[in-house]
């Protein structure tokens, strides 16, 4: 069962009530938890750091093996998954725009160690009527290499069929997915552009 966690705008953010707690926790090791944290609206374009890791020890292979995933304005995914010799489908492995767009390369590191995304992100854009103005573009670097360069969104994440956008406020939540898979997160920070 998918479930997700809510990220307010610009702020450096744990996943359990306690690490919110106070600021001199903001560098520790957060792990999703099944509820949502007080959800707030991200920002329509933005810059976004997060660092993500999967367990040392090796379980499950596939879509079972460290399954996340970030999801900007709470619909476009970027997949989070220990994809380090583990095959699955090239649309779903880690650095994929999920069942959008393949990473241009697998950058993955070994299980247990840090891996850290930088996302530029540029929203969607809509006329009065609903209808699509410009598609949201994406630019991702994991790990210090380029692997998905100013790409164009076909719409929201969609596990089956083709995505379709649909007009949705010009800020929502940044969300982070539990898949049911352990996967930690630390050093998350997003700033509007």
């Amino acid at each position: 069962m998918k479930r997700n966690i809510c990220i307010p705008f610009l702020m450096i953010l744990a996943l359990n009530a306690s690490a919110q707690d106070s600021l001199s926790k903001l560098t520790e090791i957060w792990t999703p938890v099944p509820r949502v944290v007080t959800p707030g609206k991200s920002p329509v374009d933005c810059q976004l750091h997060i660092e993500w890791k999967t367990p040392a020890v090796v379980k499950g292979n596939g879509q079972g093996r460290g399954n996340s995933g970030i999801f900007l304005m709470s619909r476009y995914e970027l997949q989070v998954l220990d994809s380090y010799n583990n095959p699955t489908y090239s649309n779903g492995q880690a650095g994929s725009m999920y069942k959008q767009h393949m990473p241009m390369v697998n950058v993955c590191r070994p299980p247990g160690q840090w891996q850290t995304y930088d996302i530029l992100f540029t929203a969607p854009q809509f006329y009065q009527d609903g209808s699509l103005k410009s598609a949201a573009r994406i630019t991702v670097i994991q790990n210090g290499v380029l692997i998905q360069n100013n790409v164009e969104l076909w719409g929201p994440m969609q596990f089956i069929g083709v995505p379709k956008y649909e007009k949705h406020a010009a800020k929502e939540p940044l969300m982070l997915q539990d898949h049911g898979n352990p996967v930690s997160y630390r050093n998350i920070w997003i700033r509007e552009l």
